[in-house]
């Protein structure tokens, strides 16, 4: 598949007293293109997440980041030391899903205003933090196709408190393919397996991917635990899944 040129810039996403600033990116060749919406991990819409943005933009996609972290931290982006996931972690505490649901509906509603995308095709994928938020997302009525990576907690908790997470599984409409590595302590097998079992009580379309030798966080080839072979089978998986989008 040949990759399409594009273009990117932020956009500011306004809804009520609420300004929500977003990264995009998109084919640069006039057309008709599906929608995606990229979740962040606790580390804010940085280089990894805006990079993952323009590679889904160039497959054929207009690709949206909301900054999840708007509310109590504008602009917050960083890197990946001990002192940087701790910062990340607080932010990501003080989310609740009905405002995450709300801005991520709020940046599909952007993307539909747009020429170039397809009203009723949209998919999500997000990582970490944003790996369980896009469970969440998937939820959402407008979201066909879901691709959630290492999502801890799932089975726990939802962010902002309530029941958990895998408890609303069976509101998902479309696709859901979960990507973890068998190396992440974040996320026991058990858990893994729950999941699994929710998804399959509730016949979602879906398929759940392990990794042998993946630890939490192997997608990214800007953290130690970058796994090659792990991220480019991933990343093949994605693109076979939004594939149902056009």
């Amino acid at each position: 598949m040949t990759e399409q040129a594009i273009i990117t810039t932020t956009v500011n996403l306004l809804q009520d007293n609420i300004q929500v600033s977003a990264y995009l990116a998109e084919p640069k060749e006039p057309g008709s293109y599906p929608g995606v919406v990229v979740l962040q991990e606790i580390f804010g819409v940085n280089v990894h997440i805006r990079d993952v943005t323009e590679r889904i933009a160039k497959l054929g996609y207009v690709a949206i980041a909301p900054a999840l972290f708007q509310r109590t931290a504008p602009g917050f982006e960083t890197g990946y030391t001990p002192e940087d996931i701790e910062i990340g972690r607080s932010y990501a505490m003080q989310t609740q899903a009905s405002e995450l649901l709300s801005d991520i509906q709020l940046a599909i509603d952007y993307l539909k205003n747009l020429p170039q995308v397809k009203k009723d095709s949209f998919g999500c994928i997000g990582f970490c933090f944003g790996g369980h938020v896009a469970y969440l997302a998937a939820t959402l009525p407008d979201i066909k196709a879901t691709a959630s990576f290492y999502g801890a907690g799932v089975t726990s908790r939802t962010p902002g408190g309530g029941a958990p997470t895998v408890t609303r599984t069976k509101e998902i409409p479309g696709t859901l393919y979960a990507f973890f590595g068998r190396e992440d302590t974040s996320i026991p097998p058990e858990q893994v397996d729950e999941i699994v079992a929710e998804l399959e009580k509730y016949k979602i379309p879906h398929r759940v991917f392990r990794y042998d030798g993946a630890d939490h966080g192997f997608f990214c080839d800007r953290r130690g635990s970058y796994n090659p072979k792990a991220a480019t089978d991933a990343w093949e998986q994605v693109k076979q899944l939004f594939g149902q989008l056009n």
